[in-house]
């Protein structure tokens, strides 16, 4: 077993983002234990945008480059996805990463559209797949294509597709959060469902026959219902404290999913990666470069993100 298997391991994002800070903000609001939390960063890094209250161990990633807030470099990118594989190394329960920039990334030559799929390269194995949940309370969303453009989606969403994204979900439900009969569902993918061929055909062609599939293997999934009226009705639930109608809902699109979760629950969403044997949480905002530096940004994400390893 890791040294590290009972730690929350927390990475501090791109330097020249809000990362250190949010991550500076939430550990001291929160005043947890030391022997619980592992920090991998850089001292620079943390002390150009403040300092702990406690003495956790930290595990320092070098940067030889001056912190400049705000902007995008290679260098920086480097030092994210360096904290990021030294984290999946030391193998720990929970992971925790504050933003990073995906052009940073990019200029420093690892071409990956986010840290979902770094997490995927470095820990999956037996055919295991990380997926992007977003999460506040027991509003849930899972995004069943994630980070590509919006005219490719169509050809994306296919039958194996739905049928391996919801065993997934399933697993997930089942074995960690001790749900045995999750109920999901799926937001179509054209406004009002497709019309039935007048609006677009996907839902019959495609969604339909997937879902039946889906049912065979004993998953309890909806119809694809318009994501307008189903997301109305699971914000009202989320505003009034009430139960959502399911456990998860299944968006086929991006924007189409975290537009709701993110505009009623704001800073108590997490973005929740699942399908790994460890948990990762983040916050659900990005590197936010316009007010790094500036002791201006909120660290309620981060807090809720950290929140929910300790449950």
């Amino acid at each position: 077993m890791s040294n590290y298997a009972n730690k929350i391991v927390i990475t501090t994002g791109d330097p020249n983002g809000i990362g250190a800070e949010v991550t500076i903000k939430a550990l001291n609001l929160m005043n947890l234990p030391a022997r619980d939390i592992v920090i991998i960063s850089n001292s620079k890094v943390l002390n150009t945008y403040g300092s702990l209250q406690n003495n956790y161990e930290m595990i320092e990633i070098d940067y030889p480059n001056k912190v400049i807030p705000g902007e995008v470099s290679a260098e920086a990118g480097e030092f994210a996805f360096r904290a990021l594989e030294k984290a999946c190394e030391l193998n720990p329960k929970f992971i925790v990463t504050a933003p990073t920039s995906k052009e940073a990334m990019n200029l420093a030559g690892h071409h990956y559209k986010g840290q979902t799929e770094i997490l995927e390269h470095f820990l999956a194995h037996d055919g295991q797949k990380a997926e992007m949940l977003f999460v506040s309370k027991d509003f849930r969303v899972l995004l069943l294509t994630r980070h590509c453009a919006l005219k490719d989606v169509s050809d994306l969403i296919t039958k194996e597709l739905l049928i391996k994204k919801t065993e997934r979900l399933r697993s997930f439900f089942q074995n960690k959060l001790m749900i045995k009969k999750p109920n999901f569902a799926l937001c179509a993918l054209n406004p009002h469902a497709g019309e039935h061929g007048v609006i677009g055909t996907e839902e019959d062609e495609k969604i339909l026959p997937a879902i039946e599939a889906v049912r065979k293997r004993g998953i309890n999934i909806t119809n694809p219902l318009p994501a307008d009226t189903l997301f109305v009705k699971a914000v009202q639930s989320y505003l009034r404290g009430e139960k959502q109608m399911y456990d998860c809902y299944i968006a086929c699109y991006h924007d189409q999913g975290l537009i709701p979760i993110k505009a009623v629950a704001s800073e108590k969403t997490v973005n929740m990666t699942i399908g790994l044997d460890i948990i990762r949480t983040s916050p659900s905002h990005g590197t936010a470069f316009d007010i790094a530096g500036k002791n201006l940004a909120n660290p309620e994400s981060m807090i809720e993100a950290i929140k929910y390893c300790l449950y």
